[in-house]
């Protein structure tokens, strides 16, 4: 006997009989078939998602990663803007110690401080203005030829200390004892060097300069220069000494411009911080014509001799 039931209906179009066990079948088959589609969709949601997971997780770690080499360089751009600020106050504070230093030679030089000028204008004129002082400082015979001790006799009309009669002094007698170094006051050429006899001054150096200058060195012990030779400010030229028509120890300095006789007191005297009180003091020489045909003029290498050069040029146009 069969273990299942068979259910018959009757209606208009007939009788219809269905086996319930076929239908259990069919019904557990489709229900597996669904439970089974149900799991294998989970399935695949779950590794879905998953998957998603981990590259959401590796996206976080990525920009986390961002963020933190962000902040780094974030603090070092602050430590760095920290020690810009530190580093620009400092330099502020020293371009305002430079200006102010500007300004004293400015000053120094005679330029009026423009305030609409900007601090490389500034630098570019005191540097040219300080180059061209510089030039005719080294060119013009300025400064005390030995260790300044005063002055014995000064320039104008005397009694003459051995003679014993008025007469004009075209010289300052400098105090010095014997064998006190004398050097060149500016660069040039030795035009002589040697006794002179008819001027009195025993041991005598003449230095030719530029623009019509000549110095006179007299009374002197030992020379250690000759006739025809270059020298630079500052060369070592002779020792003090008491030749000549002399009454003591000391030395004869002498300047002349254009074979004229020209107080020396103001060229012994006259440097950077006095520069432009020769100009008012010693009027016999034409300063603007001399300024303005000098001004394109520098002081070349310290090593070299500007004088040597010019005074060549000069030999060759005559």
């Amino acid at each position: 006997m069969n273990n299942h039931f068979t259910v018959t209906i009757n209606d208009e179009h007939g009788v219809k009989q269905f086996n319930i066990h076929k239908l259990v079948k069919r019904a557990i088959f489709y229900a597996v078939v669904f439970l089974g589609f149900i799991a294998l969709l989970a399935i695949g949601t779950i590794l879905y998602l998953d998957s998603s997971v981990d590259k959401i997780e590796l996206k976080r770690l990525e920009m986390k990663n961002a963020y933190l080499e962000l902040e780094r360089r974030n603090n070092y751009l602050k430590q760095e803007m920290a020690s810009t600020q530190i580093a620009l106050g400092l330099k502020k504070q020293e371009l305002s110690e430079v200006s102010d230093s500007l300004s004293e030679i400015e000053t120094l030089i005679g330029l009026a401080p423009v305030a609409d000028k900007s601090l490389q204008e500034r630098v570019s004129e005191t540097k040219l203005n300080s180059e061209h002082m510089a030039t005719l400082l080294q060119f013009i015979p300025s400064g005390s030829p030995l260790e300044y001790s005063g002055i014995t006799s000064k320039f104008g009309y005397r009694i003459h200390p051995t003679l014993n009669r008025k007469e004009f002094h075209r010289g300052l007698d400098m105090k010095a004892v014997m064998k006190t170094p004398v050097y060149a006051t500016a660069d040039g050429i030795v035009e002589y060097s040697g006794y002179h006899q008819k001027s009195g001054f025993g041991n005598l150096i003449i230095l030719q300069h530029n623009y019509g200058f000549r110095a006179y060195f007299g009374h002197l012990n030992k020379i250690v220069i000759e006739s025809g030779q270059f020298v630079k400010k500052g060369d070592l030229i002779a020792y003090t000494g008491n030749s000549g028509m002399s009454s003591g120890p000391h030395l004869h300095y002498e300047i002349r411009f254009v074979q004229r006789a020209v107080n020396p007191y103001w060229f012994v005297h006259w440097d950077v911080k006095n520069y432009k009180e020769i100009f008012e003091k010693e009027k016999s020489i034409p300063w603007q014509s001399l300024i303005t045909a000098t001004a394109h003029i520098k002081v070349p290498n310290p090593t070299q001799s500007p004088t040597q050069t010019l005074l060549l040029s000069q030999q060759d146009q005559k």
